[in-house]
């Protein structure tokens, strides 16, 4: 890389995206440890993203944050008094048929939305940017009820947005997003292990 590409790339990692991919970072290695702190560090994260996104005209992936957002607050409300007779939350499995369901629905919304920002915006790659945010959507819903599928979602979505940022400039958010990857593989383990762990203490008693 010439020293103006690298002068360009250091000018990109500004202060706000290293506090918003630390803060990230926070969350789910938290969110891994079912820890409901993790909810705070995605506030904090998100409204930073929600800025910086829509300087980049990634437009879907700016709304997506204010989304996510409200998703904390209701996140942490949901791990603080979700359990039954105010017990712990605890992990939940889907049935393939719902997956089934939920990946055609988030398909179908892609679609016309991508139609629709290509037609009447300047949004950078509309199918793919809607896709990753109907799709991390739904998965930010999944965390909420503790589905144990939502690390699964999260894998691909991940994945896919990697091009998206690198293509933008947000370079530290590309790499937030490879260190994701990691995570999401250790944090599906973790809670597979507890979901099996409790699917194996109730069919004790």
């Amino acid at each position: 890389m010439s020293d103006g590409g690298w002068q360009e790339l250091f000018a990109a990692l500004s202060a706000w995206e290293a506090t918003a991919v630390l803060l990230g970072i926070a969350y789910l290695l938290l969110a891994t440890r079912e820890h409901i702190a993790c909810w705070i560090c995605a506030l904090l994260s998100t409204a930073i993203y929600t800025v910086l996104f829509w300087e980049h005209s990634l437009l879907m992936e700016s709304a997506l944050n204010v989304y996510y957002m409200a998703m904390a607050l209701y996140g942490w409300w949901r791990w603080h008094n979700g359990g039954a007779n105010g017990a712990t939350l605890t992990i939940t499995s889907w049935r393939p048929v719902r997956h089934f369901w939920v990946i055609g629905i988030v398909l179908m919304l892609s679609s016309l939305s991508g139609m629709f920002l290509s037609k009447y915006t300047d949004a950078s790659w509309p199918f793919v940017d809607s896709f990753t945010t109907w799709g991390a959507v739904v998965t930010t819903w999944m965390v909420a009820w503790k589905v144990l599928e939502n690390w699964i979602y999260w894998f691909v979505i991940d994945a896919i947005s990697i091009p998206i940022y690198v293509d933008r400039g947000l370079y530290l958010t590309a790499i937030l997003f490879g260190i994701y990857l990691v995570i999401v593989v250790i944090g599906y383990l973790s809670w597979h292990r507890d979901f099996k762990a409790n699917h194996d203490e109730y069919a004790r008693s």
